[in-house]
């Protein structure tokens, strides 16, 4: 029987009510998923920042996605950037990568002791190569100091790409990918080929995470959540957020407005797609992230919850930034 909102966040695991701000320290083998930015793009929030999010697990951190602002959320959690081993990305756009050039630049400046490992979607190795070219003139200059060494920012990064369907071991755990439908490129075309929007599942050796990054409704992410304990799904009020880019950019040229409406009705999840991809796939629990619509205390906000509820009847939350679960 479907349960009534009020009932179904008094179902919440105490492992989702977590309270915001810095994440205390805990046992290094309890893992934990910590939505460090939660504000989806394009338009900037004073409240939340944009996607990124770290995973803890057997005292090692890992960061999944990357977007503006990733370096300073680290620092509110209490994890300093040279301790993060390995970044996961799920796409390209700039809200999930533009916190990259920071985490590189301050790894560089702290002289992180490991070479950070960057998996992600065709197109990555040229994103950090990019990202290392445009390092070069604050280390050649360093700290203005003649004779000084300078560590090669090149030497500390090292990047795989990753395509439909491909597996990684890393650490004791399992990660796979599955290209989802954030993108829509004719099949067989150059674009197809040469791009990727991946969401991405976690097996760690106490249960399973299921990060969706930016999709629209999917049968391959479907499959890929199948029986996850957490699902860490996008979720988007597409009327708002359309509503709010216009007031933002007025004079946006026809053609890239109707561009970018096409993409955020097309490959984007709403409420009920979050709840239909729930109940499918038979997962444990939501975390709702890339969250862009009605904040706290607006009765619309409810009304995601009840729409995800029409379809799930487990434990859902709107995640905050610096939320574990």
């Amino acid at each position: 029987m479907r349960r009534s909102l009020f009932l179904l966040l008094l179902a919440l695991p105490t492992a989702l009510l977590a309270a915001q701000g810095p994440a205390p320290e805990r046992p290094p083998q309890e893992d934990r998923w910590i939505t460090l930015g939660t504000r989806g793009g394009p338009i900037a929030s004073p409240i939340r920042s944009q996607p990124a999010n770290l995973l803890l697990n057997g005292g090692r951190a890992y960061l999944i996605d990357a977007g503006d602002g990733t370096a300073g959320q680290l620092a509110k959690a209490g994890v300093p950037a040279n301790r993060i081993q390995a970044v996961f990305v799920s796409h390209l756009h700039f809200d999930h990568t533009a916190g990259l050039a920071g985490l590189l630049g301050l790894r560089w400046q702290t002289n992180a002791p490991n070479r950070l490992r960057i998996y992600g979607p065709p197109g990555t190795a040229a994103l950090v190569d990019g990202l290392l070219a445009s390092m070069v003139p604050g280390t050649t200059a360093g700290y203005g100091v003649p004779g000084t060494p300078q560590a090669d920012p090149r030497g500390q990064v090292e990047v795989t790409e990753l395509r439909d369907g491909a597996t990684v071991a890393l650490d004791g755990m399992t990660i796979r990918a599955r290209s989802n439908s954030h993108y829509s490129f004719a099949p067989g075309s150059d674009l197809a080929a040469r791009y990727q929007s991946l969401s991405l599942r976690f097996d760690l050796p106490g249960r399973s995470i299921v990060y969706t990054g930016d999709t629209g409704p999917s049968a391959a992410v479907e499959a890929l959540a199948r029986g996850a304990d957490l699902l860490v799904a996008e979720m988007m009020d597409v009327e708002d957020t359309i509503a709010k880019v216009r007031l933002a950019s007025p004079d946006l040229d026809p053609r890239a407005a109707a561009g970018m409406e096409a993409h955020l009705r097309n490959h984007h999840l709403l409420p009920g797609d979050v709840g239909r991809l729930a109940a499918q796939a038979g997962v444990g629990a939501v975390v709702v992230t890339h969250f862009v619509g009605a904040e706290t205390g607006s009765p619309a906000h409810l009304a995601y919850l009840r729409e995800i509820a029409e379809h799930y009847d487990g434990p859902v939350v709107i995640a905050n930034d610096l939320e574990g679960f």
